[in-house]
């Protein structure tokens, strides 16, 4: 986790900042797609779940998280599989996606993500 000038972690919304203003090349692609409503949903990016979990995209009218994942999550399944529990048991649905594939397909995996989005019930609050 980034620190602060003083060497502390930073705190939830500084992190979420921090995220935001530093992403990796694939999530800067795959917002590049996204934001606007591009796809006809309205997404966030970096949003704070709770004080543990950011997610990179969500889409809370359908509750859809969109998780890009870069080699910090190369052998950390059981990590990951624990976290998605986590997104869940908040009514969402994760999808994952590769960096590689990202950058590969963006336009391609935005297309998987609208068509998720579509087959999801739109919630109010």
């Amino acid at each position: 986790m980034p620190v602060g000038e003083d060497g502390e972690p930073l705190e939830p919304r500084e992190f979420a900042r921090h995220l935001r203003n530093n992403p990796t090349r694939a999530e800067e692609a795959l917002w590049d797609e996204l934001k606007n409503k591009k796809t006809g949903f309205k997404f966030r990016r970096q949003l704070k779940l709770d004080e543990k979990t950011f997610v990179d995209f969500a889409c809370t009218a359908v509750k859809l998280i969109v998780e890009v994942d870069g080699a910090a999550h190369d052998n950390r399944e059981d990590w990951d599989a624990a976290r998605d529990a986590r997104i869940v048991a908040y009514g969402f649905v994760v999808l994952r996606f590769k960096n590689r594939d990202v950058l590969d397909n963006t336009k391609k995996v935005a297309e998987q993500i609208r068509e998720a989005c579509e087959a999801r019930p739109r919630w109010r609050y």
